[in-house]
């Protein structure tokens, strides 16, 4: 027979992989709870490459799965998926397995159907998103948007976004530009051709004013001419702090579709944290965000344009303004410590230590 577990959580990816991070690692961090921790083959994603180079580790990851359905925990949360390979089986079997199960989720997998590949069309988000919503005791949306679907769906939701502890991030020691001036981006590689929606504005600007661009995530070239102006940093812990203290601008472009409306805003948050001015798409969470932080919103090439040229051309003061504003907002909305109750609460572990 399988041990009784206590507490359980379950996250597709390992603590590198920045949604896992965000939405399980750090919190349980800081509520010193003893949690047993399944993320699946720890790996930073689940590329379908990735998975079968471990085909070994892959079966023992399934059979794991299945000794924690077995042991039947108290306290359960499942972060996003439970496995790659699952249809919804598997979130149904250990959401119901538990007393108390959680479903978290911080992107719109409701309308992620498995494009870009035959593995993931063999099973797509979209269908275990919805079983595990129905299936879980409680479900924590990272944003309005996703809440208001799950909420088609379940009764029981709450929105906790996706936090950042300021400690993390290094402050931005000073306003005046670099020379050239350096605007940057962090992120997953897969998330990094969201730039080239933005390609003429960048290129525009590097020519008027030499501007560079800092990716901070991968140092694989992917992004064709825009490769001539920018330089790859390797993310780590240690390089983001260093990386975002060191930009000028920061730049969060994504495309007009249903998914981005879904997104957490978690970038410019992550700006925000070190102080730095940034620009976004007015999409979903960003909007509001950008509201709060005073910053600038462009919809078209020309727009973005107008407006990393206005932040450039600014004196050090205003940019200054706008990014101690930020942090402030940030450290006081969307920090760990300020929700870190309420995400007890929806757990219900009790008191936070």
């Amino acid at each position: 027979m399988e041990p009784h577990l206590d507490r359980c959580a379950i996250t597709p990816y390992g603590r590198e992989a920045g949604s896992s991070r965000v939405r399980v690692f750090e919190w349980l961090d800081r509520m010193g709870a003893d949690f047993t921790v399944g993320s699946y083959l720890s790996l930073p994603d689940a590329s379908a490459s990735r998975l079968l180079r471990h085909p070994v580790s892959l079966a023992r990851a399934e059979w794991r799965l299945g000794a924690l359905a077995r042991a039947r925990p108290r306290r359960l949360l499942l972060h996003r998926e439970a496995s790659p390979l699952s249809r919804g089986w598997w979130e149904r079997r250990l959401l119901t397995s538990a007393e108390f199960a959680v479903y978290d989720f911080d992107d719109a997998l409701q309308w992620d159907r498995g494009e870009g590949g035959l593995a993931r069309r063999l099973a797509p988000k979209a269908d275990k998103a919805r079983v595990a919503v129905r299936h879980a005791d409680r479900v924590i949306a990272g944003n309005a948007v996703l809440a208001d679907w799950a909420s088609r769906f379940h009764r029981d939701v709450v929105v906790i976004p996706s936090c950042v502890a300021l400690e993390d991030y290094t402050r931005k020691p000073g306003y005046v530009l670099r020379d050239p001036p350096r605007l940057g981006w962090i992120g997953s590689p897969h998330n990094e051709a969201s730039l080239l929606l933005i390609a003429a504005a960048l290129t525009e600007v590097h020519r008027r004013t030499g501007a560079r661009l800092t990716l901070v995530g991968t140092t694989t070239p992917s992004l064709g001419a825009l490769e001539s102006f920018i330089d790859r940093i390797a993310w780590s812990p240690a390089s983001q702090r260093a990386a975002l203290a060191g930009m000028d601008i920061g730049l969060m472009p994504l495309p007009a579709t249903r998914y981005s409306a879904g997104k957490c805003g978690y970038k410019l948050l992550q700006y925000a944290a070190a102080g730095l001015p940034a620009v976004a798409s007015p999409l979903g969470v960003n909007a509001d965000l950008l509201r709060q932080f005073d910053m600038p919103a462009p919809r078209t090439q020309d727009d973005w344009t107008t407006a990393l040229l206005t932040l450039i051309d600014s004196h050090p003061d205003a940019r200054g303004r706008l990014g101690r504003a930020a942090r402030e907002v940030t450290g006081r909305r969307y920090s760990y410590d300020a929700w870190l109750p309420r995400w007890a609460a929806a757990l219900e572990l009790g008191p936070v230590p």
